[in-house]
């Protein structure tokens, strides 16, 4: 598990920069936090990082936004989804098994069963402290999903280079 306190937009951008230079095909990243901490930022940093010109928007009425970057990059939202059986009815599910792309999904934890074995979660926590801390300031946590051998090893990769 790697932690890291990011105080500003800055600095959650350049570790998007240096994850973007780690993340292999076939990543699938769960997003996780509460409404504004950044989930969206983050994936437009890491948008940008992995070569993409398009403006990154949250897919949250869409459901999903194509990016093209080195790589594919399916974005999800999945707030308004009530059951995960509505999953299927926009292709979730061979999106995220496509191992040419990297899959980034705001709040899959609402199906944590619709997830891939294999797949990353980075936790983005806003921080209270004032302005010695900065208004910005976030606790961005990133793990490998339990038991997964594949992310372990996506995980440590990413430690090394970020």
């Amino acid at each position: 598990m790697m932690e890291i306190i990011s105080h500003g937009e800055q600095e959650t951008r350049e570790l998007a920069e240096r994850i973007a230079k780690a993340v292999a095909p076939g990543t699938v990243v769960n997003l996780v936090g509460d409404l504004g901490a950044g989930k969206t930022f983050f994936t437009a940093a890491l948008t940008k990082a992995l070569g993409s010109e398009e403006q990154v928007t949250s897919p949250t009425f869409g459901l999903m936004n194509i990016y093209h970057g080195r790589l594919p990059i399916y974005h999800f939202d999945l707030y308004r989804l009530e059951r995960e059986s509505e999953l299927a009815d926009f292709g979730f599910y061979e999106y995220v098994e496509d191992e040419t792309a990297i899959s980034l999904i705001e709040w899959a934890d609402k199906f944590p069963g619709a997830l891939p074995e294999d797949h990353i979660e980075i936790r983005i926590d806003r921080l209270a402290g004032g302005a010695e801390k900065g208004p910005d300031c976030r606790r961005i946590t990133i793990a490998a999903a339990e038991g997964s051998r594949r992310a372990a090893a996506w995980l440590k990769e990413w430690e090394e280079k970020c």
